[in-house]
């Protein structure tokens, strides 16, 4: 019977039921023993009879601590025994889970530090990425196993995950050096070979998650392969991520190829659900909008009763929205879509130094004018804030923007 291995030595529990049998009968037997001493007005049985009251209870505290021990050692990997903070994360975790339910859209390093800011306030996290990337890894990925390009995906993936750093560091270690290998990510070849393996990309990402242990999903925001195009305002079109960005004249438009791919279902069921929408941070034309030109991701948006946030850029990015203002990256979003995409508008005022302003102007890029009122102007609410993290390079800071945006959203339920 099962009871009995309980019984098995080695266990470790025999002992402490031993121990914790003797101190519950000791404490008993004390207890109505004492009883009878304190009706007769015995003060020295009586502190004798307290004394081993308390012994009794010790006992049983003792038994049942290493009873408890034994489970959690157990249940726990062997680096953690530390039971206060298995409790403390449990219940951060039943936390989370009461979280609201966020949908961030967008794609590169921009919705990878947003998510991870989001996963510290909800673990109710969908992470929609655009799949138009065509550089790098991924697009030789793409183009050799005809697969849509994991970069991005990898990145949310991290960013999500609640693994330790050792496997976050092996997703994004990527090789310097090897036929073939140069320049892969470890992180793109798992997803590769996961979705050759399962015969699924999507279940790749699925599987993927749990490898991490991730807060949250990331979806694709579509399952076809697409590719980005590009109007520019001397008349040139180009096709692809890459080749838009090296072409280094201003965008008038993009578009997908083909036109009417279709959201993942995913995608549209946790836009539909979600009681927060964030758009951005990253890069307006090549990771933001290719999300927003899938026809059903625009309408289950247009739908939803949730808040709608836009974080605006706060460096202009080279080839891309060069000159362009706040406004202008806002024109530039509703003239794509519809000006009901969203409520709020979230930008910058934290002072960048002067020696980072240097080097990116070497790189031919600027701080993002700041015309909030020609913003508000258009209906538009406007947050301003502090949420950069200002070390190497200009970024923004996932923890402080993730609160911006909390405290924004609680305003709203209030």
């Amino acid at each position: 019977m099962k009871f009995f291995k309980w019984l098995y030595p080695g266990i470790g529990i025999k002992r402490w039921v031993i121990l914790a049998s003797f101190g519950l009968g000791l404490t008993i037997v004390v207890a109505l023993s004492a009883v009878q001493t304190i009706s007769r007005n015995n003060v020295l049985l009586a502190s004798f009879a307290l004394a081993a009251l308390i012994f009794g209870i010790f006992l049983v505290y003792m038994a049942i601590k290493n009873i408890v021990r034994t489970f959690v050692r157990a249940l726990m990997p062997p680096s953690r025994e530390d039971l206060a903070s298995l409790v403390y994360e449990s219940r951060q975790r039943e936390y989370l889970a009461r979280g609201p339910r966020i949908v961030a859209i967008g794609g590169g390093t921009g919705l990878s530090t947003l998510l991870a800011g989001l996963k510290l306030h909800s673990s109710n996290v969908t992470g929609i990425v655009t799949v138009t990337d065509t550089g790098g890894s991924s697009g030789r990925l793409r183009d050799d196993f005809d697969i849509l390009p994991p970069g991005d995906i990898r990145n949310c993936l991290v960013a999500l995950a609640e693994s330790g750093p050792l496997i976050r560091d092996l997703f994004q270690y990527r090789f310097e050096e090897g036929s073939g290998l140069k320049g892969h990510s470890f992180g793109n070849l798992f997803i590769t070979a996961l979705s050759k393996v399962t015969g699924d990309f999507e279940q790749a990402i699925k599987e993927s998650s749990k490898v991490l242990a991730i807060r949250g999903r990331v979806i694709p925001s579509t399952l076809q392969n697409v590719t980005l195009v590009a109007e520019f305002v001397d008349g040139k079109i180009i096709e692809g991520e890459t080749n838009i960005t090296e072409y280094g004249k201003s965008i008038k438009r993009v578009s997908l190829k083909p036109t009417d791919c279709p959201g993942t279902p995913e995608a549209l069921e946790a836009i539909e659900d979600a009681d927060l929408i964030i758009m951005g941070p990253g890069s307006l034309y090549t990771s933001i909008l290719p999300n927003l030109l899938i026809k059903d991701i625009l309408e289950k948006i247009l739908e939803s009763d949730a808040l709608k946030i836009f974080v605006i850029n706060a460096m202009t990015q080279p080839g891309e929205t060069d000159h362009h203002s706040a406004y202008d990256h806002v024109q530039a979003l509703i003239s794509h879509t519809d000006p009901r995409l969203f409520d709020v508008s979230f930008m910058n005022v934290q002072v960048i130094p002067k020696s980072l302003l240097v080097k990116y102007k070497e790189k031919q890029s600027v701080p993002v004018k700041l015309n909030a009122d020609e913003i508000r102007a258009r209906g538009y609410e406007v947050v301003e804030g502090k949420m950069l993290q200002l070390d190497e390079q200009v970024r923004h800071d996932s923890e402080k923007l993730a609160k911006l945006i909390m405290d924004r959203y609680l305003q709203k339920t209030r």
